[in-house]
């Protein structure tokens, strides 16, 4: 139980319906369409895609999705891939040939076709009951009048708007300056876009008017789309992943998304007397670190388009975590994993929603960076993705660039079952972060006892680009103490990440938590 003198959120408890996201309005839209009799996954929707009027920055209908859905009645958890896919002829020979060893995030090639929408349609007619207009109505509306921006919007739309270029600066920009907080938001290119799918389905947004407007802007850059990739556009059921953690299992995503790194590093750490660690000490926060350290390494040699990534069994397996967890010297930082893992391989934005019937979703949609691509297009202001920035161009890598191919995702969508019962759908936004956040969010509640609530509030250390990245939640003694064992430590400008959860009790009472990181909110009744 948190102490009660101190600034903090309680956990949000009701018996019929929950919705945790990161936006009130999407919360609250969600939780009408629950009480108008609507399936969670029509709740998930409306709140997701309003997620993309509320949120710009963050997702929308040029990105893409991924979800698990946990039926009512059942305790199987189905997993859904809505990532898009690169233009049929895009070559990562060719870029390397104009001296790239990367792909640029603000350029037309990390444009990959949007699998949302299409996912969208798809979820609605398998799990919904209301009909896909119903779920979109929010957005439409909201779209059409407005929304006030939101404290923490405001700051990343101030923090991301210089990479929007040519017409997304007429449509996400005010007189070329970013919204402030409390502007109102519209756009009301995307409520047309909208209203068309929801009267005439995906191909509304996959061919046509519409389909032709994101052509026009991305063959005018020198995209490699066509017509076809849009229309080809296709989501698919597959197979969810798991690992054991204590006393409960991870459910995860497998590739392309990165969910096998969350279940690799929890790996690691059970080598580890964790619960016998201050929660918030240094001691806990450099095991966690460099366990990380050693998972994204693998994740970057490993994870790619599904039909590309051999070597899942491998890392997934305890051998493999056994032989990372080694590696670890818990008196002394690594500079770089990779070097030292090659002899264990050398074989080799978030909603989640309840409801009555107790189907679970957990849905995760985005556009990858702040604005995306920075890339719009004209009429309907589409904002893209540049997803095709997690591909890499090292000729005869799994994730290498290749027409038809999707790349690595970092969006995952997570649930926690507990002796074969779905107990907790919940997400961590934040990029590259969201694995580390995952297995963050469990550790705490099982190695710590944590509420779901306590567990997202707790603060949270990531390691990127070189930088040990503290929040503010240490203190100065714990930062210092990981300077000394060779971090080079730094206090963001940004916190770390943003995360939503729903316990579900035995009783049938539903427990929402939503992260004080963002201005979300969960909502019962």
């Amino acid at each position: 139980m948190r102490d009660f003198h101190l600034p903090g959120r309680s956990s949000v408890l009701a018996s019929d319906g929950m919705c945790a996201t990161s936006h009130p309005l999407a919360a609250q839209a969600a939780l009408d369409i629950l009480k108008r009799g609507g399936t969670a996954m029509d709740a998930a929707i409306a709140g997701a895609v309003l997620l993309g009027i509320c949120e710009p920055q963050s997702t929308g209908i040029g990105g893409d999705c991924f979800a698990l859905v946990s039926p009512a009645g059942s305790d199987d958890i189905f997993a859904f891939n809505g990532s898009g896919r690169a233009p049929q002829t895009a070559s990562a020979a060719e870029l390397r040939a104009q001296g790239l060893s990367k792909i640029p995030l603000y350029d037309v090639n990390a444009i990959t076709i949007p699998g949302a929408i299409d996912s969208f349609c798809t979820l609605s007619e398998r799990f919904g009951k209301l009909g896909l207009d119903a779920s979109l109505a929010p957005a439409i509306h909201y779209a059409e009048e407005g929304v006030p921006i939101a404290p923490r919007v405001a700051f990343d739309w101030a923090n991301h708007s210089d990479h929007l270029q040519g017409h997304a600066v007429n449509h996400f920009m005010d007189g070329g300056k970013p919204l402030s907080r409390g502007q109102v938001f519209r756009a009301p290119g995307q409520a047309e876009v909208l209203r068309r799918v929801a009267r005439d389905g995906r191909d509304a947004f996959y061919s046509g008017e519409i389909a032709d407007d994101m052509l026009a802007i991305l063959t005018s850059m020198g995209g490699k789309h066509q017509s076809d990739d849009f229309a080809a556009t296709a989501g698919n059921e597959t197979p969810p992943i798991s690992g054991q953690y204590k006393t409960v299992e991870l459910v995860e995503h497998p590739p392309n998304g990165q969910g096998a790194t969350a279940i690799l590093l929890l790996n690691i750490l059970k080598h580890f007397d964790i619960a016998n660690m201050d929660p918030f000490g240094a001691e806990r926060a450099h095991i966690e670190t460099e366990a990380s350290k050693l998972a994204y390494d693998a994740r970057n040699r490993f994870i790619a388009d599904p039909d590309m990534t051999s070597r899942l069994d491998h890392m997934l397996s305890s051998e493999t975590a056994a032989k990372l967890a080694a590696l670890i010297d818990p008196k002394r930082a690594m500079l770089a994993a990779a070097s030292l893992s090659e002899a264990a391989h050398k074989d080799t934005v978030y909603i989640t929603v309840v409801d009555k019937d107790r189907m679970a979703v957990s849905l995760i949609y985005s556009i990858f960076y702040g604005f995306g691509s920075g890339i719009a297009s004209e009429k309907f202001g589409i904002l893209f993705q540049n997803r095709g920035a997690g591909f890499n161009l090292t000729s005869g890598h799994p994730n290498e660039l290749g027409g038809g191919k999707r790349p690595m995702h970092t969006i995952i969508p997570g649930m926690i079952r507990r002796e074969g019962r779905v107990e907790m759908p919940f997400g961590v936004m934040g990029g590259q972060y969201q694995p580390n956040g995952h297995a963050r969010v469990l550790s705490n509640i099982e190695d710590f006892g944590m509420d779901p609530q306590a567990a997202i509030d707790a603060p949270r250390a990531f390691s990127e680009d070189g930088e040990l990245r503290v929040e503010r939640g240490y203190s100065n003694a714990v930062r210092q103490q990981l300077a000394d064992l060779g971090h080079k430590v730094v206090v963001p400008q940004t916190p770390i990440g943003g995360a939503q959860a729903i316990h579900i009790h035995k009783n049938g009472v539903l427990e929402g938590a939503s992260d004080p990181r963002k201005d979300g909110a969960a909502m019962g009744y």
